[in-house]
């Protein structure tokens, strides 16, 4: 079945909205839920995080080899096979305390919880016709950030037994994969055209040249949600505010990104990505420039994260439709793993970047570093320009 130019029907989509809802809440629910156990068994916090990084260790090496399968054998069966690897890994975990195994198991849900995310944003990013792509994208990343919110409030059910929070995750993916069982399978655009302008192992580089641009926000907007979580506790404790401020001050930006992400992608099918991505670099940097001159005053930080959340947390989504607009619809599955694998690097680099400005520069270089580089991103928008010859290489959505 091929897609239609007009893009598909209510059912997949809304039923991609959900998966990717029930997914968000999984790793929202996961990750603190696993924590919290293994602390209250005395295992070391570097041992917890070591154990934790398991999942994104498998989220980052999922990405060198999904595109195949997806291409082979469509984003049904994939997003199938990775909702069973959730489930059946994430139902485990009560059942053993050996750490080895854990690791091993999130390492599984990073691969499940990977391969489904990126069928499914590819499912919707290359079938949206390009009027609706930014709204379409942007619904996206709020069923995402809604999942990751509210997955935490799972936890106390745990008073009910350890098990009892997975078992209703998991209860909540049955029901999306009986939903995905009733869609009929598609494979990504162009998989079946001849490709005989460009060698295959050129694909890569083809990307870069056609959409170098809108690939960055995937970076950046890793980049600060990775050294905001890591680094502005140690940078608030540093300056004097508890523990109970932080804890109010962080949740802001993604609080941000929800008020924000629907309007901006909306603004973007009628504006055009490029201007707005340059528009909220520019305002995402001065909001994080401001961070310093507020002091201790958690009401103004609090007022520039949401603002800069805003800004930047549709970044991922924007940046993905973007390089649809500009791709060749046979390459749009190569754009999204280079998408995947530019978070992922930046979701290490963020962190440790970071802490070494607050170690060797000063606290509040933390800020004007992200500042600078959301500055030099919208500058670098004037000098991205599609070439007429770029232009003929692409095929219209």
């Amino acid at each position: 079945m091929k897609p239609s130019q007009q893009g598909f029907g209510t059912y997949v989509f809304i039923t991609l909205i959900l998966v990717v809802i029930v997914a968000g809440a999984s790793q929202g629910l996961l990750l603190p839920l696993l924590s919290i156990w293994l602390e209250q068994r005395g295992i070391s916090a570097q041992m917890n995080a070591l154990n934790s990084a398991a999942l994104y260790i498998g989220i980052f090496a999922t990405m060198f080899f999904i595109e195949r399968p997806v291409r082979r054998y469509g984003f049904h069966p994939v997003i199938l096979t990775g909702i069973i690897l959730v489930i059946a890994a994430s139902i485990l975990f009560p059942f053993t305390d050996n750490l080895v195994i854990w690791f091993v198991l999130r390492l599984v849900v990073g691969v499940g919880d990977s391969a489904l995310h990126y069928a499914a944003q590819l499912w919707i990013v290359s079938n949206s016709p390009a009027e609706r792509r930014g709204r379409n994208i942007s619904l996206y990343g709020m069923a995402y950030g809604i999942g990751f919110s509210i997955g935490p409030l799972a936890i106390g059910l745990a008073h009910y037994g350890n098990a009892v929070p997975i078992v209703i995750m998991n209860i909540l993916f049955v029901i999306v994969l009986l939903m995905v069982l009733r869609m009929r399978n598609e494979r990504p655009p162009g998989t079946d055209e001849p490709r005989t302008n460009v060698p295959q192992e050129n694909r890569f580089l083809r990307v870069y040249r056609l959409a170098w641009f809108p690939l960055i926000p995937a970076f950046l907007y890793g980049y600060m949600e990775a050294s905001m979580n890591g680094n502005f506790p140690i940078y608030g404790l540093r300056l004097g505010l508890d523990s109970l401020e932080i804890g109010y001050l962080l949740p802001l930006i993604g609080a941000g990104s929800l008020i924000l992400q629907l309007p901006l992608g909306i603004w973007s099918d009628k504006i055009g990505r490029k201007p707005i991505l340059m528009l909220c670099g520019i305002v995402g940097a001065s909001a994080f420039l401001a961070v310093p001159l507020a002091g201790t005053n958690v009401w103004i930080i609090g007022a520039l994260f949401l603002l800069a959340g805003g800004a930047i947390g549709s970044f991922y989504s924007l940046g993905l439709a973007y390089a649809a607009d500009l791709l060749p619809r046979s390459i749009l599955p190569t754009a999204n793993v280079i998408a995947s694998i530019h978070f992922s690097l930046a979701s290490l680099i963020g962190p440790n970047a970071g802490g070494w400005l607050l170690q060797h520069v000063s606290l509040s270089s933390l800020f004007y570093a992200m500042g600078s580089v959301y500055i030099l991103f919208a500058f670098a928008g004037f000098r991205f320009r599609r070439s007429s010859s770029e232009a003929q290489e692409t095929s219209p959505t």
